[in-house]
């Protein structure tokens, strides 16, 4: 038997008695707030210029580094649950983000604040995994879709929502309440799965690969530094040194995965179709989620001339419907299938792409918030359904690996998508301004802001199109038993 791929369940008939309700509120109170902290702190960036006393480029770290620790975590969680009870792993992640928390709740400057969101990400980067592999240890393939439309109120109402959130709360308290504000809730959590947290499957202890580790640090942290610093330039050493460094390191770390008995992250995983499927959904749809959280500001404040909270409104319905609807969603899932909600929902975001790609200075803010609205309801009923399919197919000893691999994929292709598509709209401005009689003119600028945002809506619709090519591929899954 491979020990390598799975901390084995604690058996069925344990599990039939566990109580899942105080289990699936412990995971979703806290992976909810330490999720939530990937996008908290966007708003604040012009305001802890002034505060800190440091630069726009510098302060960007706060976001960049959080999703490098991240990023860098992840793929070592499939080792981790084998290590660790899922008891063990969650508060020991919770502890980590709430003593995050409090550092950054207290920093006297940036060197500390940016500690602080360090250590608030390696909690983050324990907890995603753990909460997508417990459901499956707890929940049988037929139920799996209502739980994790549960879930989808974490992955995706919890980042959408950070933006609005931060604006609200930066309009009247200043910027430490971002974190005093989340930490009764961290506290609660950890006391919460003190009480009623148990544990759902028997460490394995598999061996632990080196190498396997170094490469995987190198190969997602290298890509995901060198995309989130492309602000820089791209002709920057840095930024495609990083690239080329994350891109060889992580081809490395297949080859070796792919040779090894025992492999950090079990690529195996991809030889079932419907989770290789499934990863070039997530990719496409992380990129459009991420990528349009991050155009539509420039669009309001730069464009449109709205305030950081006003524009937090706009994009504010959009973003509660979309963990709303999550749950709806799963259930629609378990009844009918994933074909019924994924190829729907794919043509909708492509529509939706479309029409952003025609917005104008005098399009109203209605309009916005009803394009923002189906975007986000797309997205809903695409992320979780298309998840839960693929990870369905996979044998019970892929779970920590599937995963592990999913929420990696998440994190590169967010950074990725945000560097990409601030990247094409820069370029845009800058072709439009080149083109200018009269370039320095605020009307001019703003005209050249919006054609790159329409040049950056166009790629964006180009993926949206592949995802519905995809999602006539997709068929209701399996599980697969070895």
């Amino acid at each position: 038997m491979d020990t390598s791929a799975s901390a084995a369940p604690s058996g069925s008939q344990q599990l039939e008695n566990v109580k899942r309700l105080p289990i699936m509120i412990s995971l979703i109170i806290g992976a909810f707030f330490s999720i939530l902290n990937e996008t908290l702190l966007g708003n604040a960036i012009p305001l802890l210029v002034n505060e800190l006393g440091v630069t726009a480029p510098t302060l960007q770290w706060l976001s960049t580094g959080y999703m490098l620790v991240v990023a860098v975590l992840i793929p070592a969680s499939a080792l981790l649950v084998q290590w660790f009870t899922t008891r063990q792993v969650f508060i020991g992640a919770m502890t980590f983000f709430t003593v995050g928390t409090i550092v950054c709740a207290i920093a006297p400057g940036f060197s500390v604040l940016l500690v602080g969101r360090l250590i608030q990400a390696v909690g983050t980067g324990l907890m995603m995994p753990v909460l997508m592999n417990t459901i499956l240890l707890l929940y049988p393939p037929e139920k799996r879709g209502a739980a994790m439309g549960t879930i989808g109120l974490v992955f995706m109402f919890a980042p959408a929502i950070g933006p609005t959130l931060s604006g609200i709360i930066l309009d009247s308290l200043e910027w430490r309440w971002l974190f005093f504000i989340v930490l009764p809730f961290a506290i609660f959590s950890i006391i919460f799965a003190f009480i009623y947290l148990k544990n759902l499957s028997t460490p394995t202890k598999p061996k632990v690969d080196v190498p396997s580790i170094i490469l995987s640090t190198l190969g997602f942290g290298g890509i995901v530094y060198g995309f989130s610093s492309s602000f820089e330039g791209w002709d920057n050493p840095k930024v495609y040194g990083m690239i080329t460094i994350g891109v060889i390191s992580l081809l490395l770390f297949i080859v070796r995965q792919l040779k090894l008995k025992e492999p950090l992250l079990d690529l195996r995983a991809f030889k079932f179709p419907m989770f290789t499927l499934t990863s070039i959904l997530l990719i496409i749809m992380m990129m459009t989620m991420f990528s349009t959280m991050s155009l539509l500001p420039f669009l309001f404040q730069g464009a449109l001339g709205l305030t950081v909270y006003a524009s937090g409104l706009i994009m504010l319905p959009g973003s509660l419907l979309n963990g709303l609807i999550s749950p709806i969603t799963g259930k629609l899932f378990d009844k009918f299938g994933p074909r019924a909600l994924i190829i729907p929902g794919t043509i909708v975001l492509a529509i939706v792409m479309w029409f952003f790609t025609q917005v104008t200075v005098d399009t109203s803010k209605i309009t916005f918030i009803i394009l923002h609205i189906c975007l986000m309801v797309a997205i809903s009923a695409i992320m979780m359904p298309a998840q839960t399919n693929g990870l369905n197919q996979l044998p019970p000893r892929y779970y920590p690996h599937g995963t592990a691999i999913l929420n990696t994929l998440s994190q590169v292709a967010g950074a990725i998508g945000v560097a990409f598509f601030i990247s094409i709209m820069a370029s845009g401005q800058k072709s439009f301004l080149a083109q200018s009689a009269d370039p320095t003119s605020p009307l001019q600028q703003t005209e050249a802001l919006i054609s790159g945002v329409h040049n950056a809506f166009v790629i964006g619709f180009a993926f949206a199109v592949l995802a519905v090519i995809v999602a006539f591929f997709t068929k209701r899954a399996q599980t697969t038993k070895e």
